[in-house]
């Protein structure tokens, strides 16, 4: 599983269970391996979500210069111990799909995409209505402000979101989640809000582990 720690990677990995023996997840993370990159989640919580899930972790260094060869030496080392397929959460825009594909292929793995092509209306809604958790950890400042960091994903989001022009997914990287709770999860996460920071124009929230 190509695990970011938020939503999407949950979803697809529901959608996936019914067809594969799901047994680890790989998260690229800095080269310091102290935040993962694009969600900027602490390790112990990335860790503490796949204890829940039963999932082995396993970790690239990178840095976003050296994301596709770090991505592919973790590909690698799965596919030498036996695995075959990775499933990935993307929904929209074919050349996600693309990179995924060409990316597992180079492994000799094969690239699964449960979501692909999906409405994100009907994802968003699937998510709210599952009972699972997720929170915004990160949230882009032309479209959201910072008081949006720490919510949890909610039905009457959407809405607002339209009105924004906020993809329901967050597919155009309008912001980023943490699922907190899942009925994967052998129990929620428990975790506390940090500090906001903003970066560029992205506001981000350090989430630690409360466990």
């Amino acid at each position: 599983m190509s695990w970011s720690g938020g939503k999407d990677s949950c979803a697809a990995l529901v959608r996936s269970l019914a067809d594969f023996d799901v047994v680890a997840m790989v998260t690229m993370c800095d080269e310091e391996a102290g935040r993962s990159r694009s969600h900027g989640l602490r390790p112990e919580v990335l860790s503490a979500q796949a204890r829940r899930l039963g999932l082995e972790r396993v970790v690239g260094r990178c840095s976003w210069s050296t994301y596709d060869a770090a991505f592919a030496a973790a590909l690698d080392e799965v596919a030498a111990r036996g695995m075959t397929h990775v499933v990935f959460g993307d929904i929209l825009f074919d050349e996600h799909r693309r990179w995924a594909e060409r990316m597992c292929e180079g492994s000799g793995l094969t690239a699964v995409e449960p979501l692909f092509g999906l409405s994100t209306d009907t994802l968003f809604d699937e998510w709210v209505e599952s009972g699972a958790e997720a929170i915004i950890v990160t949230a882009r400042a032309p479209l959201l402000d910072e008081t949006w960091l720490g919510r949890p994903l909610c039905a009457d989001m959407r809405t607002e979101f339209a009105r924004r022009g906020v993809d329901p997914c967050g597919e155009r990287g309008e912001y980023h989640t943490v699922v907190t709770s899942s009925r994967l999860f052998s129990e929620p996460l428990r975790v506390t809000h940090g500090c906001h920071v903003k970066r560029s124009d992205c506001w981000a929230l350090d989430v630690c582990l409360d466990d």
